[in-house]
């Protein structure tokens, strides 16, 4: 009990040290500049645009955020799955992919390859690779070992001990941490296109940065709608695996 409550007070003593080494200024909001800045911003941003014109740019840029997630998905799946299979040595490679964050990973790419879309489904290829490289990897590993060992006795090599024993066993578990990746990266895709690898975050980016609210306004309503179908749908997929 006594470390317990050693622990939650050097929790507590971080805690205000954070606050106070940070100096926030908390009543800076309500300042009457402020509150009247915050007031028009609000209401240009509650007149989303809703012209014909505009609304196909937010779809066309929707389809790009969809098949940006879903296409570095795939990638990361079949890159994570031949990681997964080589499984000595490669734990530190995926220590590095997914210790980078995938804003890092575009603003890295985006000096090799340039502006768009190809940028942002490299970095979320890059930085997925890891994270379901290990998924597979630990679904694989905490596997029983009966059907494998049939197969070992029977003559099979290590490739057919591995898909044919080892990874039927672990394929809905992987099905359903790839659906999840999935969900997850439509949200990066919306995000990384503040740096300009295209999407819904490019259009973003680019109508905040000309305080045009009212067509980030449609844009952010066209991500959050996105992002919840994608939410639906992974969801339904998940409970029919489980």
């Amino acid at each position: 009990m006594n470390a317990r409550l050693l622990a939650l007070f050097f929790l507590f003593v971080l805690i205000i040290a954070s606050f106070v080494s940070l100096d926030l200024h908390f009543l800076v909001f309500f300042e009457t500049d402020s509150v009247q800045s915050m007031g028009r911003f609000l209401l240009e941003f509650m007149h989303p645009d809703l012209e014909p014109q505009f609304i196909l740019k937010v779809w066309y840029a929707s389809l790009e955020t969809i098949a940006m997630s879903a296409l570095s998905t795939l990638i990361a799946a079949f890159l994570g799955l031949l990681i997964a299979f080589k499984a000595s040595g490669v734990r530190p490679l995926l220590n590095v992919l997914r210790a980078v964050p995938e804003l890092v990973w575009a603003s890295l790419l985006l000096i090799a390859v340039g502006l768009g879309p190809f940028a942002g489904t490299l970095a979320l290829a890059l930085h997925t690779t890891g994270v379901l490289g290990r998924l597979y990897l630990e679904a694989i590993e905490n596997q029983t070992d009966g059907p494998a060992c049939a197969l070992r006795a029977a003559g099979a090599s290590s490739a057919q001990v591995f898909f044919f024993a080892r990874l039927p066993q672990a394929l809905p578990q992987l099905v359903s941490y790839t659906v999840y990746r999935w969900e997850n990266n439509i949200r990066a895709a919306a995000v990384l296109g503040v740096v300009g690898a295209g999407g819904l975050g490019q259009m973003l980016s680019f109508h905040l940065g000309l305080f045009q609210m009212n067509k980030a306004a449609t844009v952010i309503a066209a991500t959050l709608i996105l992002v919840a179908l994608v939410d639906s749908v992974s969801d339904m997929i998940r409970r029919h695996l489980g």
